[in-house]
């Protein structure tokens, strides 16, 4: 991989889009503005579903369990989250109805839940066996306790938020979304394609607030999965597979696209606000 250019590093770069996704591995909305602080977007990923038999936090990680949670949509605010199920209907989060649903839709008993459970945890098969033996297979892999550099009670799953630029997203010809993202960071021409790699350690001013990048992001099975209408797409896995690996976590080398980013001066950022990295 080419590194950026000074140059490249300090050209324009914008936010082109912000999203968040309230209830964990549910579809999100795309908003126009969203506030940063310590415990990330406002609003992102702030209900989950935890498995009765299990204890683990619904993860698409496990596709095999719960990829249908990709099915449903997520809206609101944490106080008015409305989630619209595959059949067209919709449940508000605090309805009395909504484990029920849920649990019927999954096949699963499950619990809706708003606070984090200490020590939370969720599945995380290995993603490229998932890829080569099919979704249903029984994979080894490990279990990830989730949000430990999250403060309060987010189910984020390894950094408070999660960026990722055009120019990763256009080489590897899959949609935004299927990388889950807060901030989508549109790139000039030339930028080059994981170039957010070398972010990490560096601090980012975006809108009114200031970010510090952590580490790539490393890649599971998520992305390649149907996403509500959307098809399968391998290549959002085997792409970073095949070109971009890093040891992230001490876990060996891992198909990487985006960074994790924490939140260093909390404030509003906007699509269209300029991104300057340090």
């Amino acid at each position: 991989m080419r590194e950026p250019t000074p140059a490249e590093d300090s050209a324009e770069l914008r936010v082109q889009s912000l999203l968040r996704y309230p209830v964990k591995s549910m579809l999100g909305e795309t908003v126009g503005s969203l506030l940063m602080d310590e415990g990330g977007a406002a609003g992102d990923r702030r209900l989950a579903l935890v498995d009765a038999v299990t204890g683990h936090i619904a993860s698409a990680k496990q596709a095999r369990l719960w990829r249908g949670l990709l099915k449903c949509t997520a809206n609101g605010d944490t106080g008015q989250v409305s989630i619209a199920l595959p059949d067209g209907t919709s449940v508000k989060a605090d309805d009395p109805a909504v484990d029920e649903l849920l649990s019927r839709l999954t096949g699963r008993t499950v619990r809706l839940v708003r606070q984090r459970p200490d020590g939370a945890t969720l599945e995380r098969p290995d993603p490229e066996q998932l890829l080569d033996l099919g979704l249903d297979a029984e994979v080894g892999g490990r279990i990830l306790e989730i949000a430990q550099k999250t403060p309060g009670d987010s189910f984020t799953d390894e950094a408070p938020l999660h960026a990722i630029t055009t120019a990763t997203l256009d080489h590897i010809g899959v949609e935004a979304l299927r990388y889950r993202p807060n901030l989508v960071i549109a790139t000039p021409p030339g930028y080059p394609p994981y170039g957010e790699n070398d972010w990490a350690g560096r601090e980012i001013t975006v809108g009114e607030a200031r970010l510090r990048v952590l580490t790539a992001t490393s890649r599971c099975v998520v992305p390649t999965l149907e996403h509500g209408p959307l098809p399968r797409a391998p290549q959002a896995l085997r792409t970073p597979a095949a070109e971009n690996r890093i040891d992230t976590g001490g876990h060996g080398a891992q198909p990487c696209a985006g960074t994790y980013l924490e939140v260093l001066t909390t404030g509003v950022v906007r699509v269209g606000d300029g991104v300057t990295v340090e």
